[in-house]
């Protein structure tokens, strides 16, 4: 599994850099970070220990629904699909659609920080 790079920056300098890249005057190089936070708490309450835990799980378990994850962890479906949710969002899990439940998917269980 690859490891995910992952940046801290204040808001305002994120807004600055992608309005850069937008105008064509920065390319990101591909070493960067993709995934961007503006405080280490808010990076920290994402990648708190029980949720790298669960990206292990499911890297390991790779259940085919987030009701059979919940079995496997003990956690609540409605906890956990919001704290999935919230890691889908920055990137770090994907939910894939299928029929009539959702598959959570880890992209990775590794990550590098770069502080700015």
């Amino acid at each position: 599994m690859k490891t995910i790079v992952i940046g801290i920056m204040p808001q305002e300098k994120i807004r600055e850099r992608v309005l850069a890249i937008a105008r064509g005057e920065y390319r990101p190089k591909a070493s960067e970070p993709k995934i961007w936070f503006t405080s280490m708490k808010s990076l920290a309450e994402v990648l708190s220990d029980d949720n790298r835990a669960l990206l292990r799980v499911i890297t390991e378990t790779k259940p085919e629904s987030i009701s059979e994850l919940a079995q496997a962890t003990g956690r609540k479906p409605g906890n956990l699909s919001r704290t999935l949710k919230t890691m889908s969002n920055y990137g770090i899990v994907d939910l894939k659609r299928e029929k009539n439940h959702v598959r959570p998917v880890a992209k990775a269980t590794d990550f590098r920080i770069l502080a700015a």
